[in-house]
Parts: C-alpha cells; structure tokens; sequence
C-alpha cells in the first residue's frame, strides 16, 4: 500500500504532466463575434495610421495561441488601447469561441 506522502506526489506530478485542458470553443458563435475583427486584421496589408505597425492577420493563427492573446488584452497584461477595450467586452467563453472560428480559417 502507497503511503499517503508518496501517493500525493505521484498525483502531483501526474497533473502536472497532463498540462492544461483547453475547452474547445463553438467557431459558428465565434463567426459571429468575430464580425467586428475583421476591420482591421481582415484587410490585406493595413497599416494603423499612428503609430504606423502593420495589423496582423489573424486567420488560421494557433487557436491557444488567440486565447492567450485576446485573454492578455481583457486583463490589461498587453498594451494596446484599442485591443483591450474590444477584448474587455468579450467573456472567457467569446474568446474561446472566436479563437476557435479564426483558427478554422485557412491560410493563403
């Protein structure tokens, strides 16, 4: 029998292998939500007029890639004003959901 200790440590360090689980978001809903992205991030080559930086394009970007960026806007830990007033108005489930839409999107 595993003493108490030993059985802790194994289950820690099992959870910690098995990393985080991501929910899986609805890229019907996402579509929707993700309307108003396409203004700057869905036009080939746009530049933001000051300071000048050309937009990414953020279709078929990495999906926990999307979540974790739209998720720094919402909570202040990435700078750009524009971003984080639009990512404040979405919940975790949103992001997910148009994280999920946009990484369906195939890449020229």
């Amino acid at each position: 029998m595993m003493k108490p200790a030993v059985l802790f440590v194994t289950c820690l360090a099992l959870s910690a292998l098995a990393g985080p689980v991501f929910a899986k978001g609805d890229i019907a809903k996402g579509k929707t939500l993700a309307y108003t992205c396409t203004g700057c991030h869905g036009i080939a080559e746009y530049k933001n007029a000051y300071p000048s930086y050309r937009v990414p394009k953020i279709g078929g970007q990495n999906e926990q890639y999307l979540i974790a960026a739209l998720t720094g806007y919402k909570k202040r830990e990435r700078n750009h004003p524009t971003m984080q007033a639009q990512a404040q108005s979405y919940s975790d489930e949103d992001i997910a959901n148009i994280a999920a839409y946009l990484a369906s999107l195939k890449t020229k």
